[in-house]
């Protein structure tokens, strides 16, 4: 009787877990599925903890993660779902390398939006969708705290861009000259340089694969698997 009680207890605190964190009452169970699903929502946290109220995706979390995709035999494939504002250069760009090293097949799917590192990280898959409606934001890097008025930080900057710029070259279809033409316009964004892409924009200019929703990515990743 005790055994019976401590786990309806369990499953009960299960529930409360699932409706506070995700707002459902059970989880689908992914046991028998050989795709992994990473999700990429709100802004990417670095080595910096963002305020509790900002939504974020924590690289030490996804790290992890990625490794165990690489290790695990019955996972087969891994699909990426992407709702960003961007954030953490160095950590966007570290999750983006390791999703791009892994040897097993990679879709993306921008849902919602996939600005500033948010882009190197849609197109780091081997293949990539974007939703009618979701946007992506090209823009040059932003450094936030004191910055020094030296030479040397505009070529840290030149150099983490380069960084960021030779990335999304090596996986999309992009040229360099359209990227950089994207990042430095005007007359787009209030205050700011760069270009807001929609949909088919992104993947006209070469960024993005294909426009397509759940049922699209799941079909191409379960065909790269078989």
């Amino acid at each position: 009787m005790s055994d019976k009680i401590n786990s309806e207890v369990h499953k009960d605190n299960s529930q409360l877990k699932n409706i506070k964190e995700l707002g459902i009452t059970n989880m689908p169970q992914q046991n028998n599925s050989p795709i992994q699903i990473l999700p990429i929502i709100g802004q990417i946290e670095g080595h910096v903890t963002l305020p509790s109220e900002t939504k974020t995706t924590k690289y030490e979390h996804v790290i992890p993660n990625l490794i165990e995709v690489e290790n695990d035999s019955s996972i087969k494939g891994l699909l990426v779902v992407l709702n960003t504002v961007g954030g953490d250069v160095e950590a966007g760009l570290a999750i983006a390398e390791m999703i791009r090293s892994l040897s097993k097949p990679t879709v993306s799917l921008v849902i919602g939006g996939g600005h500033s590192i948010g882009v190197p990280l849609a197109t780091s898959s081997d293949y990539s969708f974007i939703s009618p409606t979701a946007t992506m934001i090209v823009h040059p890097i932003r450094m936030t705290g004191m910055v020094i008025g030296v030479p040397q930080t505009f070529e840290y900057f030149n150099k983490m861009q380069d960084r960021i710029n030779e990335f999304i070259i090596r996986t999309s279809k992009i040229t360099e000259e359209r990227l950089t033409k994207l990042m430095l316009q005007t007359d787009e964004l209030l205050n700011d340089m760069g270009t807001i892409l929609i949909g088919k924009q992104a993947v006209q200019q070469g960024l993005i694969d294909e426009v397509g929703g759940i049922s699209e990515a799941v079909r191409k990743i379960n065909s790269m698997i078989k």
